[in-house]
């Protein structure tokens, strides 16, 4: 199932990290697709800022 019109993807990670990230998520009071969701997003917007500098530079 999707929401908000963005396809499901899958990861492979172990049950004990997995079980592990979803206590610290929940701690957090985030969810791991959030969280992912948001290490991603940030992940890219860095690597574009560096492209476009790398761009300007040229």
């Amino acid at each position: 199932m999707t929401t908000k019109g963005t396809p499901g993807r899958m990861v492979r990670i172990d049950d004990e990290t997995w079980a592990a990230y979803g206590e610290l998520c929940a701690e957090e009071g985030t969810s791991r697709a959030d969280d992912m969701r948001r290490h991603v997003h940030a992940r890219v917007k860095a690597w574009r800022a560096a492209q476009r500098k790398t761009a300007a530079a040229s």
